[in-house]
């Protein structure tokens, strides 16, 4: 939000399973008093993205394809209807999408449109996923999909997480256990 909207691109935070990436998210939209919707990618098939086609008459006699919201771009409509004009769509599992959506998502997050319909302004994107070694269905990405993203790479730090424990409350014994034995606060195995 410190950058104008023209210079903003969507943030893509990579890292392991289960560091937390969605709930920072959540947690900063939550602080920031922002509107906040949730989707994961591997969920969504071409048509729940793009909407389903339906044909429209032009009234003299000839008729046109075109297609319903989004369930995305509705869900965020519904966010502002109820006062979030500022907000973030959150696209979790970003390299497991799809094949058959990629070209549309590539689409999206270069012209926040999808469709005929389009992103509100005051709403960001922020996309999360796995590295490929953690996940067998992500995918590398190359410098199409790069350059319209700001990658962040996220890692698990103990005193980071310990230092936040302490100011949401956290249990202090297992604070003081983790203080001791920070190696035992996050695994995660490839496996």
């Amino acid at each position: 939000y410190v950058m104008r909207e023209r210079n903003r691109l969507p943030l893509y935070l990579e890292g392991a399973p289960g560091i937390g990436k969605t709930e920072l998210v959540e947690q900063v939209a939550r602080d920031l008093k922002l509107g906040f919707v949730s989707f994961s990618l591997v969920h969504h098939t071409r048509n729940s993205l793009l909407g389903l086609p339906v044909i429209e008459n032009l009234g003299n006699g000839e008729k046109y394809t075109t297609y319903t919201m989004s369930e995305i771009i509705a869900k965020v409509q519904e966010q502002a209807e109820k006062g979030y004009q500022e907000g973030i769509l959150l696209l979790d599992e970003f390299p497991c999408m799809s094949e058959t959506i990629m070209p549309a998502m590539l689409a999206f997050l270069q012209t926040k449109n999808i469709g005929e319909h389009r992103l509100p302004e005051g709403w960001v994107i922020v996309l999360c996923g796995n590295p490929p070694r953690f996940n067998k269905a992500a995918r590398r990405f190359d410098s199409a999909v790069l350059d319209r993203v700001r990658k962040i790479e996220t890692e698990f730090d103990a005193n980071c997480f310990i230092k936040y424990g302490k100011t949401i409350g956290l249990e202090p014994v297992i604070l003081s256990y983790l203080e001791f034995y920070p190696g035992h606060a996050y695994r995660c195995q490839e496996k």
